[in-house]
């Protein structure tokens, strides 16, 4: 362990969000990066070498292999952020979205385990969980969540489908038909539900961002619910917030498209809040980089958190 400047491992550094780590690191002088050549990557004494002599380590892996990754951590300074959906609803990780809560930066500042938030579950639960404590919206209203992602959300494979020479595939693509998708249950969890959600995302042929968007109807939700107190709930929540925006009341009146692709190449989330006061109906939009905000940006959010802390002493 670095007695002096952080040593973090990268675990999947070839992935699509390693990758975007290792770059958005690149350059940065308070701490070292360690990464493992190709012919070590799938050795697993290498690998367990690496994990337990870093300060603090990044799994950047399919779900099964970041189970085995975090199972072969035995020295307990060593701290580890998860990028798979492994540990996502498991109590005993911390929840790596900062502004979900107040308290829950410092939590993932202290933390040994924190669990990176699904690209969609973060729009997702950004936009729920504050009307939910609010009172506005039921934990158990029906509720029905709607996203398109650029491809890149699929992986590799999902990459080389549209990107690869000759490439054809489909312009657009809705997954997720059985309705088992498996970021449901961390939505429903983190968003304060009782009852899970219908959950229905799809893919664009553009390589990265999200819209993702909510219905609501004002006559289902509790008396007096108001299209201003959501926008409220919303703004209160997320004031002061360096990464998350809530676009204002005005603003959102006179838009007339969401580009997914908007917020591209930053770790920013917008929230808005667009309205039909006529049939009293809202619709609950956020705005995204599937990469950014979604995976790679909000684990260097959470590394950034933990290296301050660490500074500290």
């Amino acid at each position: 362990m670095s007695n002096t400047t952080p040593l973090v491992f990268i675990d999947g550094d070839q992935g699509t969000t390693g990758l975007q780590i290792h770059e958005r690191l690149q350059g940065r002088t308070d701490l070292l990066l360690l990464t493992l050549p190709e012919q070590d990557r799938k050795d697993p004494a290498r690998r367990a070498q690496a994990i337990n002599a870093c300060d603090i380590a990044v799994l950047c892996l399919p779900d099964g292999p970041a189970r085995e990754a975090a199972a072969s951590v035995t020295n307990p300074a060593v701290r580890v952020i998860d990028a798979s959906s492994a540990h996502r609803t498991d109590a005993g990780w911390v929840y790596g979205f900062p502004e979900m809560d107040a308290g829950q930066a410092e939590r993932i500042a202290s933390a040994t385990r924190v669990t990176n938030p699904g690209c969609y579950p973060t729009g997702a639960i950004a936009l729920l969980r504050p009307l939910v404590q609010a009172g506005l919206v039921p934990a158990d209203h029906p509720l029905s969540i709607h996203a398109v992602s650029g491809y890149s959300g699929g992986g590799r494979a999902r990459v080389q489908e549209h990107e690869a020479p000759g490439a054809q595939a489909p312009a657009f693509q809705v997954y997720g038909l059985r309705l088992a998708h498996k970021h449901t249950p961390e939505i429903e969890r983190y968003a304060g539900l009782s009852a899970r959600p219908f959950f229905l995302p799809a893919y664009g042929a553009f390589r990265q961002g999200i819209v993702l968007t909510i219905p609501l109807h004002l006559r289902s939700l509790p008396a007096g619910t108001t299209a201003e107190k959501i926008h409220h709930a919303l703004a209160q929540h997320y004031a002061g917030q360096r990464h998350v925006e809530v676009t204002g009341l005005a603003e959102a009146e006179s838009t007339e498209h969401l580009d997914p692709e908007a917020l591209n190449g930053s770790n920013q989330l917008r929230l808005s809040m667009f309205a039909n006061p006529q049939h009293g109906q809202v619709l609950l939009a956020a705005v995204f980089d599937n990469l950014g905000k979604g995976a790679s940006g909000a684990a260097v959010q959470n590394l950034d958190l933990m290296l301050e802390r660490m500074a500290q002493g």
